[in-house]
């Protein structure tokens, strides 16, 4: 199985439970299953975590532990996917997401002269938040998707290769 894979870079969960911003879900961290590293934990995480990335919202890693938490999933995987929308990767992201909004809604993708301010965001935001959410929204399904697919195909191909090399050296 991958979990070395993983492992390698995963917290410890006793120093996650007793993190001290983290302290209100204590009594939620000690479900083991939010640390275990199985195709089903780990798949789920990347559903979510990729899910809650493509969502346009200030507290996206609170919505992936909360949902890692609920659906009894590896919280530390879904909690750092979210970070794939970071400062840097947020406006190419939103602005697909933006354009996927318009195009299934069949909206004009056309909101006037870009202008890098938060004026400009404020003034537009009545124009652009419907396309925005609702691709962001079907973008984070597919990606989620995605992820889990690929995910669980990956889980299975390297524990397929991994008993093939061990039925070869046991020969």
């Amino acid at each position: 199985m991958p979990k070395h894979l993983f492992k390698r870079y995963m917290p410890d969960p006793k120093v996650v439970r007793e993190h001290k911003h983290l302290r209100f879900l204590a009594r939620f961290l000690h479900d083991p299953n939010l640390f275990h590293m199985n195709r089903r934990s780990v798949s789920g995480a990347f559903a979510a975590g990729l899910f809650w990335a493509m969502i346009p919202m200030p507290v996206q890693m609170v919505a992936a532990a909360i949902t890692a938490i609920v659906i009894r999933i590896n919280l530390p995987i879904s909690v750092a996917l979210v970070w794939l929308t970071n400062p840097f990767t947020m406006p190419p992201i939103f602005y697909l997401n933006y354009r996927v909004g318009t195009w299934i809604l069949g909206a004009p993708p056309d909101v006037g002269e870009f202008q890098m301010s938060l004026e400009w965001i404020a003034g537009q935001l009545d124009a652009i938040w419907l396309p925005l959410y609702f691709g962001s929204t079907v973008v984070g399904i597919v990606f989620g998707l995605l992820g889990y697919v690929g995910i669980r195909a990956f889980w299975r191909w390297h524990v397929i290769q991994r008993y093939r090399k061990r039925s070869v050296t046991s020969r």
